[in-house]
């Protein structure tokens, strides 16, 4: 009798490891190399502490309320554009972005006209983390290694734009299934670093450029699609021989861009900077001559000359706003009639094309 409560013991015990070395095996996304200290993106783009950051991801507010939200997708010309689209509100405001991203997804009946998304369809958001250096670890699904290698390269880009417009996220890594790339799977993209702003979008270089004068920016210009003005971001080598990278930026939005980029010219002919930039506690002071107004009896600026200026120059470290000034006048409006009493920052941007 002993040793049968013996050999029902050992086979007890045996029982018990083999289900704890299954359970072992089957790790989740949360359990695989995360940081001990995991931040979460909020809907607004700040830090939160988080016990969990993949079951505070999947906390979904029902509601309403709807939030303005940057995705970058792609135009009718493959370039890799923003296009500001009103969202549910959510706490989980970065797996949304992604999600709208996803070609057949959420986004479709909200497209614009020209538009596509731009992760392929079927593609999955397993979970997100993001590390203490302002890394956001994005963990998808099989489905995305699903597109063509003249793809790639937008992908990155696109999914780059759309999460670093959370204040807390600096740059991304990708995994597929808990496994971290190195590289794309198509084309081989390198990823070992992360992928960030500074790798561009919708990279242009005209001619060789001379890499001892010359500065690699991201400038906006308008374009037209049908009824559509949306802004193309391009990233581009500009001549920086008189170390004023912002009387540069300025000098060739106003020139305009090439046959090659095919968008507007939104400046008037013989509109002049009349003085050098002044950069003073993350406002860039901009002063122009009358040729820059719409409407010089009422001091009227053209909306889509604001934007141009405020898109691009945001762009550039320590710019948060551009405080745009016209001689002889002691103020200017917009077109539908708004002062500009306050420099213009980015987010007024996307405000004014939610309302």
């Amino acid at each position: 009798m002993q040793k049968i409560k013996f050999l029902h013991v050992q086979l007890l015990i045996v029982l018990v490891l083999l289900l704890g070395g299954c359970l072992k095996g089957e790790q989740t996304f949360e359990e695989v190399d995360v940081p001990e200290d995991v931040t979460i993106v909020d809907e607004e783009g700040k830090e939160t502490e988080g016990d969990d950051p993949v079951e505070e991801e999947e906390e979904v507010i029902e509601s309403d309320e709807t939030v303005a939200r940057e995705l970058y997708l792609i135009d009718a010309s493959g370039m890799v554009v923003p296009q500001t689209l009103e969202l549910p509100k959510t706490e989980s405001a970065a797996t949304q972005a992604l999600e709208y991203l996803v070609k057949d997804g959420p986004v479709t009946e909200m497209l614009p006209n020209g538009f596509q998304a731009v992760l392929p369809a079927g593609t999955e958001i397993i979970g997100l983390n993001l590390e203490e250096d302002g890394t956001l670890i994005v963990d998808l699904s099989e489905e995305f290694k699903n597109y063509e290698a003249e793809e790639e390269v937008k992908i990155l880009q696109a999914m780059t734009h759309t999460l670093t417009q959370f204040d807390s996220v600096n740059k991304i890594k990708l995994w597929i299934n808990g496994e971290n790339l190195d590289e794309m799977p198509v084309n081989g993209t390198p990823l070992s670093e992360g992928y960030s702003k500074s790798n561009g979008i919708n990279i242009y270089v005209k001619d060789q450029p001379s890499l001892m004068h010359s500065k690699v920016v991201t400038v906006h210009y308008p374009k037209q699609y049908n009824d559509n003005l949306y802004f193309v971001p391009m990233t581009q080598y500009i001549n920086d021989d008189n170390e004023d990278v912002f009387t540069t930026i300025v000098e060739a939005l106003m020139e305009g861009p090439s046959y090659e980029i095919q968008g507007l010219q939104v400046f008037n002919d013989n509109t002049t900077l009349l003085t050098k930039p002044v950069l003073n506690d993350g406002v860039l002071q901009l002063e122009f001559s009358e040729e820059i107004l719409k409407d010089e009896e009422k001091a009227v600026i053209a909306d889509d000359v604001v934007e141009t200026l405020v898109r691009s120059l945001t762009e550039q470290e320590d710019v948060e706003a551009v405080d745009i000034k016209v001689e002889n006048k002691e103020k200017v409006v917009s077109e539908n009639g708004t002062t500009y009493d306050k420099p213009v920052t980015k987010n007024d941007i996307i405000k004014s094309e939610k309302m």
